[in-house]
């Protein structure tokens, strides 16, 4: 869990995080607490999560908001960490001056948002860009059922699964060396490093993996049409691997006169973003 406070455009000024272990109410408000004790009164707290609606995230804002409205003004209702970053990409990062953007990130979790002539797109129930559930491949699968097809093969475990499968299936890769032969202990890292490196399994997973991402990013341009696509997660932390296969495959889906007029760039606010996007829509809500 983090926290942040953010100063106009000035960015990031203090930064709180603390690990969540049983409470996720009591962990939430002691770690705003604690980093709302130098601001002023009145400064809006936003609250994000991949899962805003949940039973969880509701408890976290009720207790934050008897925790500290008297002492640091409004608590707002929790909206999703993609959009949330999609807020703070158009304020303070990749997409600034633009009005008009569509956030894509991938990591642990899938993470999508868009805003629109300068405000958040929300969807009739928060909904908006729940990109983990686009369906890219017409098979059925338990795993996509659960998570969403998305999700189940771009996010980090997904990725690694891939790869798990591959070795299974009997290509050799420099990451069971890495790993002694544990497969239980690959990481979305073992699977980056080992690509760098020229393992070729690796690359093939990486390859496949830039594949779906420029699907569902195209998939999200056609509806949008944005001024600005910007990428996040492992998309702009290992844009040498991933950034010009998913723009090639973007291009290869999307008409020409579509991908003239769009501008494509990394994100730049790195995991601040959906902290510092709350910030920004809790501004801005009455």
């Amino acid at each position: 869990m983090t926290a942040v406070v953010v100063d106009g455009d000035k960015g990031v000024q203090a930064r709180e995080s603390a690990a969540v272990s049983g409470d996720l109410s009591s962990a939430a408000a002691a770690v705003l607490k604690t980093i709302a004790k130098g601001a002023a009164a009145s400064v809006p707290i936003g609250i994000v999560s991949p899962a805003p609606e949940s039973a969880a995230i509701a408890a976290a804002v009720a207790a934050v908001t008897r925790g500290l409205s008297s002492a640091a003004g409004t608590t707002t209702a929790a909206t999703s960490s993609g959009v949330a970053a999609a807020v703070a990409e158009t304020w303070l990062g990749a997409a600034r001056g633009f009005d008009d953007v569509v956030y894509f990130a991938v990591g642990d979790h899938t993470a999508g948002g868009s805003v629109r002539a300068g405000e958040p797109v929300l969807g009739a129930r928060g909904r908006a860009a729940s990109i983990a559930w686009l369906a890219l491949n017409p098979v059925e699968r338990e795993d996509y059922r659960k998570a969403g097809c998305l999700e189940a093969e771009v996010a980090a475990a997904g990725i690694v699964r891939r790869l798990i499968w591959r070795i299974k299936a009997g290509d050799r890769s420099r990451v069971q060396d890495a790993v002694n032969g544990d497969l239980t202990a690959i990481t979305i890292t073992h699977v980056l490093q080992a690509a760098r490196a020229n393992d070729g399994v690796s690359i093939s997973v990486v390859r496949d993996t830039a594949k779906y991402l420029g699907m569902a990013a195209a998939n999200l341009v056609a509806i949008e049409d944005p001024q600005t696509l910007v990428l996040g997660g492992i998309m702009a932390s290992a844009a040498d691997l991933l950034l010009e296969p998913v723009r090639v495959e973007i291009g290869r889906r999307l008409p020409r006169a579509m991908i003239d007029a769009l501008v494509i760039v990394p994100a730049t606010l790195g995991d601040d973003a959906a902290a510092i996007g709350a910030i920004r829509f809790a501004a801005a809500r009455p």
